[in-house]
Formats: structure tokens, C-alpha cells, sequence
């Protein structure tokens, strides 16, 4: 097994909700529904107010480009078009949607063959993007017939508190396999190689039975940011993706485990992307869960239900090394929506920042080779051409140079804020 270099072993964490089974979260009486929940132009509405819709059914057709399609969660009235706050503190438009509690459902049509055609054509019908977080339609990122070898189904899931994906792994361990056979027959790879931390022995076991014939199981050593792309590419298959290059370039393709899953469910049950597991974790959680929670469900639904104290030392999704702040229980959860955490005072760390001593952790610590402090240097600077002869626009956004630093420097916040200054400004 090869291994990255850099990397830190944050405390996991997971101890509040990796024991917790899969439950359902109880559906709310109204839904919003983002029409932007992947990389790409938004989805165009394709119903109206009045119109009353399925659970399953259409309501946001994926527009040209790169895109995605967005269906109902609920079955009820759409009550409007409106615009609604989203993570990124900006309105986007949503599709409100008041539930009438019938769950009425429709399906997409059955399959009528597996062709590597018909399965990429369902999961762009299904609008299935990438679950771990990034949000890449699924489908354009499998379309690399004759460029890959190898598929990876990333399972590591190395950020503390997060839980989800293992809880998937232990109870669907048979479906998510299938549906890693189905993105091989799609992209046209000659092997799959499901890689899961060490940390994850009961995910491992359920696993197992199903690795067979086209598909390995990689345990992989228990290490930050483990899953992150192209450090997962370097434990599991020892290929290295160079600057600038896309995993293809290096003969593989990556997926996240719950996208495998919804794949399964695409191709096999007709039934597309509106929901999801998550995990609702953290020091001020009463009753720590992981859950399937329906896309545009408030924030505050699922805080409610899991006995969420809001006023909280922070309130984070995602995980607490790659996520964003939550500065209101309005958003609505959506396809890459993984976590939901409410962090105690003494866990949400927030020393003051101090000089930097120059003792070179965060270069040690960086998994891609950066020097941070360096590139936070070249940006207070305003001189972001330096910024970018430091590595920038390589940066993944682990956080691992925060974590580390002594002095409590915001470097990783920085080096984000240089990277996309540069790529705004075509430096």
C-alpha cells in the first residue's frame, strides 16, 4: 500500500454516532428545494405554483452544460419559485413545496438493459452527483470509456465526527457494491478497488463477502485527508495525478460510496437522487443520529429532532476540518449535505491568532508539498502571483495547516481565499 505524504491524525471523534443504525428523519410540512445542488448552472424549474407534484417526480430540468436534475422529495403543492438563503449566505432559487403527507410517488421507467449507455444515461436522469461533497454530475464524471482501468469507490470517510458513509457501508454493503459494478460497467474500467480506512472494521466485514471477482477491498491506514482525491488515488493504486491533471490522466475514476448506492437505487428500484444520509453529530447533540433526510429540509427539522442546542460553540456542515459555518437554520439540506454538526464551546476551539513563529508545521503537515505560511504571506501581500509560484491553485482545502499551526494562523482560510483570487483574476 502506498502512502501520501503530509496528512495529521485529528481525534475522530465518531464515537457519538458510529454505533447509531440508519433512522429516518420525519418528513417536514414544507420542503425547499435547491435548484443549484452541484457543480454547474442550475437547474431550470419545470413546474409552477399550483401544480401538484409526486415524491420522485421532475421539478428541475438539468440545464445545458454541466447541470443536474432536481426531483421532488414530498408529494404535494408546489406553492412557488422563490428564492431562499443557501450555505453560501447568497438567494438562489428553490422550489417550496408544502407536503401533503400522501407520499404518492412515481419511479423512472425500468431498465431495460445494462449497456454502459443506458447506465450513464440513468444516472444523469436521475441526477445523481457526487454525494461526498464536491457535487460533479456523476455522469459526465463517468463518461472516460477508454481512459481508465480502474475505478475507486472512496469509502475512507477520514474527516472526524462523520459517520455516514460507514453506517451505508455496514447496512447496505450489498447495494453499494452494486452499484460500484454498474459505475465499472459505465465507465468502462477493468477493476474496482473499494478503499476504506482501517478505522472502519465492522464497514470492512460487511464489505468483504461482496469483494469478488472485479471488485478489491483496499484497507487503507488511518490517516487525514485520507479521502481526499488524489491522496486517495496514492493509497489505493500508488499512481500519482500530477498538477493540472484529472484522475483520468492517471487511468482512474472516483466515486464516493453513497453515490454508488444511489447509482443501485437508480438502476435498480427507478428511483432518483432526492435524499440522502447524514450525520448529526457533536458535543451539543442530545441525541447524535445518522439519518435519511429528505433534499430542502431545514436545517432547523433536523436540529429539533436530534435535540440540537443552537446556541452552540459552532455549527458546522460537513466536517469540521473541510466544512463550512452555519449561520442559519433556514438552509435546507441538499444532495452533498453529509453532516450537520453542533460543536460544544470546549470542542469549537477560538484562540486568537498570533505572529507566525516560522516553526514549519503547516509545511510538514500539507499533504500537497505547499508552503502556507508562505502563500498567507504572498496574499496579506495583495501580491497573488507569488501566491500562485507557491502552489496555490493546488491546494485541496484539508486544513491540515490550520490544524497544526501553534500560532492559531486562519492559513487554510487564506490559502483558499488566494486560490480563488487567482482563478477570478486568470493569474
Amino acid at each position: 500500500m502506498a502512502r501520501f505524504g503530509g496528512g495529521v491524525h485529528p481525534a475522530g471523534c465518531k464515537q457519538y454516532s458510529r454505533e447509531k443504525e440508519i433512522g429516518r428523519l420525519p418528513d417536514p410540512k414544507e420542503v425547499w428545494v435547491p435548484l443549484s445542488q452541484h457543480i454547474g448552472a442550475p437547474a431550470v424549474p419545470a413546474v409552477q405554483a399550483g401544480e401538484r407534484v409526486l415524491r420522485g417526480q421532475l421539478i428541475g430540468r438539468a440545464a445545458e452544460g454541466l447541470s443536474a436534475n432536481v426531483f421532488s422529495p414530498v408529494a404535494g403543492t408546489v406553492k412557488g419559485i422563490v428564492t431562499h438563503i443557501t450555505f453560501a449566505g447568497k438567494k438562489a432559487e428553490h422550489v417550496l413545496i408544502e407536503n401533503d403527507f400522501s407520499d404518492e410517488h412515481t419511479a423512472l421507467a425500468p431498465l431495460a438493459e445494462r449497456t454502459p449507455e443506458s447506465v450513464l444515461a440513468r444516472i444523469a436522469e436521475a441526477g445523481i452527483v457526487g454525494m461526498g461533497g464536491a457535487g460533479f454530475p456523476t455522469a459526465v464524471k463517468l463518461n472516460v470509456r477508454g481512459r481508465v482501468d480502474t475505478l475507486l469507490i472512496n469509502g475512507a470517510e477520514c474527516e472526524p465526527y462523520i459517520t455516514c458513509d460507514d453506517r451505508l457501508m455496514r447496512e447496505y454493503a450489498a447495494e453499494v457494491t452494486a452499484g460500484a459494478e454498474l459505475c465499472r460497467l459505465a465507465c468502462g474500467a477493468q477493476r474496482v478497488i473499494i478503499g476504506v480506512e482501517k478505522n472502519k472494521p465492522e464497514a470492512i466485514a460487511a464489505l468483504t463477502p461482496f469483494c469478488k471477482g472485479n471488485i478489491a477491498l483496499q484497507k487503507l491506514r488511518t490517516r487525514y485527508p485520507q479521502g481526499a482525491e488524489k491522496q486517495f488515488i496514492r493509497s489505493c493504486t500508488g499512481r500519482t495525478v500530477g498538477e493540472g491533471e484529472l484522475p483520468a490522466d492517471a487511468g482512474v475514476v472516483v466515486i464516493n460510496a453513497h453515490t454508488a448506492y444511489a447509482v443501485w437505487a437508480a438502476c435498480e428500484k427507478g428511483e432518483p437522487c432526492y435524499e440522502r444520509v447524514m450525520t448529526v453529530s457533536g458535543g451539543a447533540v442530545e441525541r447524535p443520529a445518522n439519518l435519511w433526510v429528505k433534499n430542502g429540509t431545514p436545517l432547523r427539522e433536523i436540529a429539533d429532532h436530534c435535540g440540537a442546542h443552537e446556541e452552540c460553540g459552532r455549527i458546522v456542515s460537513g466536517g469540521p476540518m473541510m466544512g463550512d459555518a452555519v449561520f442559519s437554520l433556514k438552509i435546507c439540506a441538499k444532495k452533498t449535505t453529509s453532516a450537520l454538526l453542533f460543536l460544544s464551546k470546549e470542542e469549537a476551539e477560538t484562540n486568537k491568532s498570533s505572529v507566525c513563529i516560522g516553526c514549519g508545521k503547516c509545511v510538514q503537515a500539507c499533504p500537497m508539498g505547499l508552503s502556507p505560511t508562505f502563500i498567507e504571506e504572498a496574499l496579506l501581500a495583495k501580491n497573488y502571483a507569488e501566491a500562485k509560484r507557491y502552489g496555490a491553485p493546488a491546494c485541496i482545502g484539508c486544513g491540515c495547516c490550520s490544524y497544526v499551526c501553534p500560532a492559531k494562523r486562519y492559513l487554510a482560510q487564506g490559502v483558499k481565499l488566494a486560490k480563488k483570487i487567482i482563478s477570478e483574476r486568470g493569474i
